[in-house]
């Protein structure tokens, strides 16, 4: 399935999201020039992955049987510098409640570094561009 995302005509920067039945709104902040009528695109990054950690984490607690009764995960994005290259940083806090033993707790942290959007944005990506006619 594809995410298509046009102008929408409505604001400066804003864009029409579609993803299946979905319909979005994608803009930048006043700060930016935009009308901030919808998150802007980090905050969609952010969404991804606050989102496939807390999904992943629930499956494995249903496959395993865990007493996890609520998840919860808050990311935020900033940029570092590491070995003199400016680097984006996501800082991803995990609440975890039920009764949980420190063993569990810290194999879902395992299990939430194997999430397939963090994996992803772990290493470097292809993107293939092209132009349509």
């Amino acid at each position: 399935m594809a995410v298509v995302v046009t102008e929408n005509g409505q604001g400066r920067y804003q864009q029409a999201v579609t993803t299946g039945q979905h319909q979005l709104i994608a803009d930048e902040p006043p700060s930016m020039g935009g009308g901030d009528a919808g998150p802007d695109p980090f905050a969609y990054v952010m969404a991804g992955l606050g989102a496939c950690t807390s999904i992943t984490l629930r499956m494995y607690a249903e496959r395993k049987g865990l007493a996890l009764t609520h998840i919860s995960t808050s990311v935020s994005h900033d940029k570092i510098e590491v070995d003199g290259v400016r680097r984006d940083r996501f800082n991803r806090l995990i609440t975890l409640e039920g009764d949980l033993s420190d063993e569990q707790r810290k194999r879902l942290l395992e299990i939430a570094n194997k999430c397939p959007v963090h994996r992803l944005l772990s290493q470097s990506a292809l993107i293939e561009s092209a132009l349509a006619r």
